[in-house]
């Protein structure tokens, strides 16, 4: 289009391919890191999923054939074996790497496998059962060697002392008690008591004659392994799920570890990591939890269930790191001795509610999941980053016009304001705000400049909250409402601010849409209604360009309205179901929008026509975000699956034209090869361009010339066995149609006669291919039975028949020399011929 004579162009989009995938890959259960510190291995169902650290994305994943889910793992010490147990009480050893099964046999176990670990040589396989028993299996010789039994109840935890020369397993069940097996005479040497509930996790000092045991009991033992005595018993005043003795010979002054003797550090249900001593049981360092994780949590910390609490704790020796995880299935990395966060992975996000780009260049995504924490994820390395403020499930975010100041709303009834550092990436919360009476669904940020924020709720209002002007003070900034207004009779779903902050938006469960003026003065006044789903609305959005509102809705379809006169304008039908999001992209001049059957739509405004159809969910969409430059986009569904797609139609256009251009040289390339009578070059041409009718174009020009038998036996013998596979497919269709079949029969007689049976069936669906030839060749020899016949008929007559008054065969060499050309010729006896038939058959039919 032209505005004041310049020319802009508007490019629209047509598809859109999957740039990347942010999916769960850890719902509970083990998880083990491998000696190189390259790869974490987490179980999820019926799968073993494979993250590789420096880049947070899934490289490898093995499965059970049955689906059966997975019990326990264990990776050998040389990170070279993996072995799966299932309910099904199969273990299977992988290549991990290539994700193949090498070996799988019965476990002799009657009942599932609770527990497994390698020894430090990888020769042997420990697992511990459900039926009290450990095994132990020699995987290099593939027998079993070791049949353990004396524990009482679920063997969950089993641990080969380090020292392999010591030949030592250690073990715990519901006994509370840790059993030491020597493997040599295959007995119990004793059993360590202490602990009153479950045996979480051992440790053992470098030298092998410690070992430290935590448990839910709320205390750790420190052991001595050559008095097999109790040396000191540690309270920890929450229930321990993983302890790590920490080496002495570091500098670790920063945790409080000011003397070379023993400490460890403990990982609990109070969600913190603490470091202890040994000698003295007293702590010398507790991890600062976030502000607002205490906020968030209040008396959660001091409880056993609380979802913040930690379930697995690793000490990583090569890089000296530690590695937790929560019992959210977030995977956290801390760089020793400060104990700082490094990378943070979010195993499984549940139900995600919303997502929105963030940062410089649409760096990051913020994305809101069916819990109170937010999480930031960095696209390049899926590293997250978890935000703790809310105190009840985020329901939906804003974002800010620069990207680097977005606003979240939640059923705790608040508002936050959050802000990204441009050079750090770390995000903080700068403001919040709470006076609705109900659970805040929707929120909207200012276009123009980050000046206020707009809010809908299940209370039925609508307010609007004026933002300070500064928000990089340390202090989290308390908001205000400037306006509160009854807007709708039902739940607000929805509410957007217009490109020039002029205009408010909203969309309700009751059916309607509204559109507020939002005045100077901080009052905003209703100018009209918008009228005609006939169900709630889900979503409302201002067009970037033209005065226009977008709603989607729960009958299934989208509506465009003016905002001159509140009429409908469009309607755009196709979902099967409810339409959650909608969002204008390409300037304006076209519609994205998700719904609750899983699919996004691309849609054309000016033709109404769906130009593009994305499948790549099986829940609901409710995510649903474009960047600001419009070259990518993101949804986030309910089968906590986040999407990232990048618009490829340039590229599509461009592989497109020159799949064309490539198409007309090759094109003319035939040509010439034709004229030249390069048969064998052209027929192969013919066939990498995989058109049939040009190889038979090819044939026809081989079989027209002198010695085409010759020409065309010689032509095809050259062939490579791929193109006699492709020219086998193209008879196939040669086949079906009588014009072409003599040249089909012709390309099958050669290959037939040359060709021993043995090697054609080899080819790639010879079989289907025969038995596709064999009806039509059936009725195309039915036919030519039925012409000979004909033929006989005529000439039988042609000799026998005698007809008063028909022409003889002087008449019609008289009549032939009258006509002038040969063609002339032939078609007049072709036509006597047919008259004195027909005569015949006349005289016959009247006797």
């Amino acid at each position: 289009f032209i505005i004041n004579n310049f020319v802009f162009f508007i490019f629209l989009f047509f598809s859109y391919a999957v740039s990347s995938k942010i999916e769960p890959f850890y719902k509970g259960g083990k998880v083990q890191i491998s000696n190189d510190e390259q790869y974490i291995f987490c179980t999820c169902g019926s799968r073993v999923n494979i993250l590789e650290i420096s880049t947070g994305k899934i490289v490898h994943c093995v499965e059970h054939d049955d689906q059966e889910d997975i019990t326990s793992f264990a990776v050998s010490s040389d990170d070279e074996l993996l072995v799966t147990a299932s309910r099904a009480l199969l273990l299977k050893q992988w290549d991990w790497r290539r994700a193949s099964c090498t070996r799988s046999w019965r476990a002799i176990h009657t009942v599932p496998v609770a527990s497994m670990t390698f020894d430090s040589s990888s020769t042997l396989l420990a697992t511990g059962g459900c039926d009290g028993t450990i095994k132990l299996w020699d995987v290099v010789k593939q027998y079993c060697t070791h049949n353990l039994k004396g524990s009482s109840g679920v063997v969950h935890l089993v641990q080969f002392h380090p020292d392999i020369s010591r030949l030592q397993l250690f073990s715990s069940s519901l006994d509370c008690g840790i059993r030491m097996w020597d493997l040599r005479s295959s007995q119990c040497v004793c059993v360590l008591q202490s602990h009153y509930s479950s045996v979480t996790s051992l440790s053992f000092s470098a030298d092998g004659g410690t070992m430290v045991s935590s448990g839910r009991d709320k205390i750790c033992t420190v052991w001595d392994l050559n008095t097999r005595q109790a040396k000191r018993t540690v309270p920890i005043y929450e229930a321990v799920e993983g302890v790590v003795l920490l080496p002495k010979d570091a500098d670790l002054s920063q945790l409080g570890v000011k003397s070379k003797d023993s400490h460890f550090i403990t990982a609990g249900s109070k969600g913190i990591l603490r470091v202890w001593h040994a000698s003295t049981a007293r702590c010398v360092y507790t991890q600062k939890a976030p502000s607002t994780l205490s906020s968030a949590t209040g008396e959660a910390e001091d409880q056993d269930d609380n979802p913040f609490g930690l379930t697995h704790l690793f000490y990583l020796p090569a890089s000296h790191r530690v590695a937790t995880v929560t019992a959210e299935h977030n995977i956290l990395l801390y760089q020793l001795p400060g104990l700082t966060t490094q990378q943070q992975f979010v195993g499984y996000s549940d139900e995600v509610l919303d997502v929105k780009f963030l940062g410089k260049n649409d760096s990051h995504i913020v994305v809101a999941t069916n819990s109170s924490q937010l999480k930031v994820f960095e696209l390049l390395t899926n590293s997250c980053q978890i935000l703790f403020g809310h105190t009840d499930t985020v329901l939906t975010l804003d974002v800010f016009k620069k990207g680097f100041l977005f606003a979240s709303c939640a059923k705790d009834r608040s508002v936050r304001v959050w802000q990204m550092d441009s050079d750090s990436g770390q995000v903080c919360c700068v403001a919040q705000g709470t006076s609705h009476t109900n659970a805040v669904g929707s929120i909207s940020c200012s276009r123009m400049k980050a000046s206020f924020v707009a809010t809908g709720s299940q209370d039925c209002t609508v307010k609007v909250w004026d933002l300070p002007p500064d928000l990089s003070s340390e202090d989290i900034c308390q908001l205000t409402p400037r306006t509160t207004e009854k807007a709708h009779d039902k739940d607000v779903n929805s509410v957007a601010v217009s490109p020039n902050d002029k205009l408010l938006a909203s969309g309700s469960q009751d059916r309607t849409a509204r559109l507020w003026s939002l005045a100077v003065d901080g009052n905003i006044s209703l100018l009209g209604v918008f009228r005609g789903h006939r169900r709630g609305i889900w979503s409302v959005c201002f067009s970037p360009v033209d005065q226009v509102l977008a709603t989607s809705s729960a009958d299934g379809t989208t509506k465009l309205w003016s905002l001159q006169d509140f009429s409908c304008l469009k309607t755009f039908e196709g979902h099967d179901a409810s339409v959650l999001k909608c969002i204008f992209v390409s300037r304006g001049t076209q519609l994205l929008t998700s719904g609750s059957d899983g699919l996004v739509k691309l849609w054309t405004i000016k033709t109404n026509e769906c130009v593009k159809t994305l499948d790549a969910h099986q829940d609901k969409v409710w995510g649903l975000h474009a960047s600001r430059k419009d070259d990518k986009m993101v949804t986030a569904s309910a089968d906590s699956n986040i999407t990232v797609w990048a618009d490829v139609t340039e590229a599509e256009l461009a592989e497109e034209q020159a799949k064309q251009e490539d198409q007309i040289l090759k094109q003319q390339e035939l040509s010439n090869l034709l004229h030249e009578k390069k048969y064998l070059k052209a027929l192969g041409l013919a066939i990498s361009l995989d058109q049939p009718h040009t190889a038979l174009t090819v044939i026809k020009a081989i079989r027209s010339g002198e010695d085409r038998c010759e020409l065309l036996e010689k032509t095809l013998l050259k062939l490579r066995v791929d193109q006699k596979e492709s020219l086998l497919r193209f008879c196939v269709v040669w086949n079906t149609n009588a014009r072409n079949c003599l040249d089909a029969q012709a390309v099958l007689q050669v290959l037939l006669t040359h060709m021993p049976p043995e090697e054609l069936l080899q080819y790639q669906g010879a079989r289907t291919h025969l038995e596709g030839l064999i009806p039509y060749t059936e009725r195309h020899m039915q036919r030519i039975g039925r012409l000979l016949q004909a033929s006989m008929f005529l000439n039988y007559m042609w000799q026998k028949m005698r007809v008063a008054g028909g022409p003889t065969r002087w008449d019609i060499v008289r009549r032939l020399s009258l006509c002038g050309s040969e063609r002339d010729n032939q078609l007049v006896v072709f036509a006597s011929l047919i008259r004195i038939c027909m005569v015949h058959c006349l005289e016959l039919l009247s006797r």
